[in-house]
């Protein structure tokens, strides 16, 4: 995705955990969108989604984080699996189990963990994949929220 895509469509997603299933509009109250791409097999991930949960409960209201869990195997598609790494990782926010990959399709997503910060108009505002990308979310969401 490029700087100022707007946020795509949801479409389809296996399975929400944590909330009822969203569409992009229901994303999108004139705040930033914080889209975070994860998996149940990724170390990164795990390190990350402390990061992220920290976000959350740092911003509060101010943002809206959705999770997206992308299979990078069969074993990743346990439905019972992503709900206990969610739980024993505290993760509250709203989780888009992306089984079959319509999200990270639509989000042209071939990484975990990735990123996807959207401001209130739902445009593209930062993106980053892999490692490091958490530590950097925190100065562009400040940002977003200032303007």
């Amino acid at each position: 995705m490029r700087i100022k895509t707007p946020l795509p469509e949801l479409g389809h997603t296996t399975k929400w955990l944590n909330s009822r299933p969203l569409s992009t509009k229901d994303l999108l109250n004139n705040k930033p969108v914080l889209v975070h791409f994860w998996s149940i097999s990724c170390d990164l991930c795990e390190r990350a989604i402390r990061q992220i949960n920290q976000l959350r409960d740092d911003y509060g209201d101010a943002i809206t984080i959705l999770s997206v869990h992308m299979p990078r195997s069969e074993k990743d598609k346990d439905t019972g699996q992503i709900k206990k790494k969610a739980r024993d990782h505290g993760i509250t926010q709203p989780i888009a189990v992306d089984n079959d990959e319509e999200m990270t399709k639509a989000f042209r997503n071939r990484y975990v963990p990735a990123y996807y910060l959207f401001d209130a108009s739902g445009r593209l505002r930062h993106y980053h994949s892999g490692s490091g990308g958490v530590n950097m979310l925190e100065k562009r969401i400040k940002r977003l929220l200032v303007n």
